[in-house]
């Protein structure tokens, strides 16, 4: 290292900082060798040079700082601009995730009240097909007291058992298709 002198030494960090083969970390590695490399990477036009390649749009402007704290305040504003923009990306991503499971509990309670509708429905079916049967059973030949609960049963639909019973069914087929619409866009 002490063989070659300073000239060449600051012209190969020179070329290194324009070739881009070294950095702003590289420079601030080198300067930690030794003093004389302290000395050799603090030279301004190194700094210069970084300058001009990290930060092009700014470099124009002339400033009366030196090119070193002239790259330091930038690379912190530009540090700053990133950790913000990584904030808002994380917050963005955290408003995503909050809308994403209020609609997973809206469609739960979907599929809840789905679930309850269908119990409805098919109880309802049930008594149905049971009141249909017992109208049918009327028909034919039985013993009085079986009769008279079939007459019962008959009599306490106030609709018409074949209508309300293919609503019914209808409904039924569609509280099913609801609830794998539901589960469907659960997954």
């Amino acid at each position: 290292m002490s063989i070659l002198p300073d000239e060449l030494w600051s012209r190969i960090l020179e070329l290194g900082a324009k070739t881009s083969r070294l950095d702003y970390r590289d420079l601030c590695s080198i300067a930690i060798v030794s003093r004389r490399f302290s000395y050799l990477s603090s030279d301004p036009a190194l700094w210069s040079i970084l300058l001009a390649i990290d930060f092009p749009q700014s470099s124009s402007s002339p400033s009366t700082l030196p090119p070193k704290s002239t790259y330091k305040i930038r690379f912190e504003r530009d540090k700053a601009r990133k950790v913000l923009l990584w904030r808002r990306a994380v917050l963005t991503a955290e408003s995503q995730v909050a809308v994403s499971e209020k609609r997973l509990r809206e469609l739960e309670s979907l599929i809840v009240k789905e679930m309850e509708r269908l119990k409805v429905v098919g109880d309802e079916l049930s008594n149905l097909e049971r009141a249909r049967h017992a109208a049918v059973a009327l028909n034919v030949w039985q013993p009085e007291v079986v009769r008279s609960s079939h007459v019962e049963i008959v009599g306490q639909c106030t609709v018409p058992i074949d209508s309300r019973l293919s609503t019914l069914r209808m409904e039924f087929k569609v509280c099913k298709q609801q609830i794998a619409v539901y589960r469907k866009a659960l997954v």
